[in-house]
């Protein structure tokens, strides 16, 4: 029969894990819990979209969820439709990746303001996220400030900057281009704490930044060291920054003659406060050095940057769900080195924070299969027939990964000329499309 193993996740952590059980263990069978229709997390409800080329890892996991011995149970909410007790039950081991869906809080006066929102909300928006599809977010604004210096910031930056031509070959959301496009934008702010040393852009994310049609970089010459001083820093780490310096100095020679929108990298400004009284007028900061010991000082002056909207890109949280013990600090379910409890587990962000690339779930989620696996103990449970009959007797409306590929495919059908693809956006657009194809 062999050992079944649930895993409550199919984004990159869950996809990861769920490929390092089928090679490390012949006979297993695994079933992915997904809450939405749609598969593979923040690929899809995360990634930028103009970034195609990054969301083709996808095709990789397609061909892990194809192989016999997986089965993708899309719509089904763990916490919800079933719980993990439950599943505890039923499998030798239940592996937990829901990720960090919950934006980080500023922690400051005005964070509640109307127009203002935290990345995973914004970023969920224009992706076409069930979940935010209805943020209805006010681009009627000639000013925004995001607040972060990582690749978010700068997928929003983009997003908010690129004309309708550079989107045009892109799965941006219907809705979310009309906005975007139409809006008045003219200055995006990206406020830093730290300095352009800090920043953790990757530089080929950062290097787009001097290549948008309408949008020039802004960067105070200033700001960037002759030579880098970072006793704090790897000597890899060192080498990144220095290639990022070296793209941020050739953005003091991009010429703005003939573009509408600027884009502002302020470092060395720690936000206060967000200002505004019905809705958001600017963010007030304080200026700040950071000495070589990578520490942060503030110096006690005040400045005032305009913005009609705000996003903060400052990390991600996850949530608990069936009285999982919590780390409300960190966000993070607690765990040691991935372990729960027994015959318990948690790999990705849920795991370890929201930090890192894509790729960096793939070794994280194989160290915790590895333990998984030399933890088997006791006799095989019989998790795939008895979450069958589970699921038969409740009646939920499962879909399955044979039908995920007929939503994937109208989708891909549905595109104009040059996009990849045309979302929908609810599961009950996805659910009824699919029906619908199935009775034809």
């Amino acid at each position: 029969m062999g050992r079944s193993i649930a895993v409550v996740g199919s984004g990159p952590g869950g996809m990861y894990a769920v490929q390092g059980l089928l090679d490390r263990v012949p006979d297993c069978q695994v079933d992915v819990m997904e809450r939405l229709p749609s598969p593979f997390g923040l690929i899809r409800g995360g990634v930028a979209p103009d970034h195609q080329k990054t969301k083709r890892v996808s095709k990789a996991y397609e061909r892990t969820l194809s192989n016999p011995r997986v089965r993708y149970f899309g719509n089904v909410e763990v916490g919800r439709d079933i719980r993990v007790p439950n599943l505890l039950t039923m499998y030798d081991a239940v592996v937990l990746a829901y990720g960090a869906p919950h934006d980080n809080k500023l922690g400051v006066a005005g964070e509640d303001l109307p127009n203002v929102f935290g990345s995973n909300a914004f970023v969920g928006w224009y992706n076409g996220h069930p979940d935010f599809k209805d943020l209805n977010p006010d681009l009627d604004v000639r000013s925004a400030a995001i607040i972060g210096v990582g690749n978010v910031a700068l997928d929003v930056a983009r997003v908010l900057s690129k004309t309708s031509r550079e989107m045009s070959t892109t799965d941006l959301v219907t809705y979310a281009a009309e906005a975007t496009t139409g809006s008045p934008l003219e200055d995006v702010f990206m406020i830093g704490r730290r300095g352009p040393v800090e920043a953790t852009f990757t530089n080929v994310e950062l290097r787009e930044m001097g290549e948008l049609e309408n949008a020039a970089p802004v960067i105070d010459p200033d700001h960037l060291p002759g030579k880098i001083v970072a006793n704090y820093m790897s000597d890899r780490d060192l080498r990144l920054r220095e290639k990022n310096i070296e793209t941020m100095r050739s953005f003091l020679n991009v010429s703005p003659k003939g573009k509408k929108k600027r884009i502002y990298f302020d470092f060395f400004l720690s936000p206060m406060e967000i200002l505004g009284n019905n809705r958001v007028e600017g963010v007030r900061c304080e200026r700040t050095k950071v000495g070589i010991d990578g520490k942060v000082r503030r110096l006690g002056e005040v400045v005032d940057i305009p913005a009609e909207i705000v996003i903060t890109c400052i990390g991600s949280r996850a949530f608990p769900i069936d009285n999982l013990p919590f780390n409300d600090a960190l966000g993070t379910v607690v765990n040691d080195g991935g372990k729960v409890s027994n015959r318990l587990y948690a790999v990705g962000w849920l795991k370890r924070g929201a930090a890192g690339t894509i790729g960096t779930n793939k070794n994280d989620s194989l160290e915790v299969v590895d333990r998984l696996v030399a933890e088997f103990n006791g006799p095989e449970r019989d998790g795939c027939a008895a979450i069958d009959t589970f699921f038969n007797n409740q009646g939920t409306r499962i879909v399955s990964f044979e039908e995920w590929q007929i939503i994937d495919r109208l989708e891909v059908e549905a595109a104009s000329d040059g996009a990849p693809r045309k979302k929908f956006t609810t599961p009950q657009e996805m659910i009824a499309a699919l029906e619908l194809a199935q009775g034809a």
